[in-house]
């Protein structure tokens, strides 16, 4: 029986759920997943837990706040000027606490979410933490197979 080495070619139904155990994401009502073990495809924390399971296992396990999506940084969340905002986006938007709102990464090939927290006369708060940063999670996970 194959068991899930570095570079594993994977096919998997799995499940992330958040600290209130709701789910964030899951394949389980649907088509599995494929991935490559080390391709960035999953959280390292993760990956690392996959290492050694069998093709058939099929288990649970909960990653400590911060283990799977880093800890929450304080300096991941920026005031910015409405018109820098402006800049990047459609300058007529309506924004609302709690928007989703992407950027452009610094070299425009790329982009980039933040969460608006707050908002004031000419300016906004943004968080840019991934949501989970901080926080325990639950991976439940079903390996189909192993190549």
């Amino acid at each position: 029986m194959n068991t899930i080495q570095p570079g594993s070619f994977l096919t998997l139904h799995y499940r992330l759920a958040g600290p209130d155990g709701a789910d964030v994401v899951t394949t389980f009502q649907d088509k599995p997943a494929t991935l490559s073990l080390g391709a960035g495809q999953l959280a390292p924390a993760i990956e690392a837990r996959l290492l050694g399971l069998a093709e058939g296992a099929h288990t649970t396990f909960t990653l400590a706040p911060g283990e799977a999506f880093g800890d929450r940084n304080p300096d991941m969340v920026q005031r910015m000027k409405r018109s820098a905002l402006d800049g990047m986006a459609d300058p007529d938007a309506e924004y609302s606490v709690g928007d989703v709102v992407e950027f452009p990464t610094p070299d425009g090939r790329g982009r980039f979410a933040g969460v608006l927290q707050a908002q004031g006369e000419g300016w906004l708060e943004f968080d840019f933490n991934h949501p989970l940063a901080g926080k325990a999670v639950t991976f439940e996970v079903q390996i189909i197979g192993v190549m």
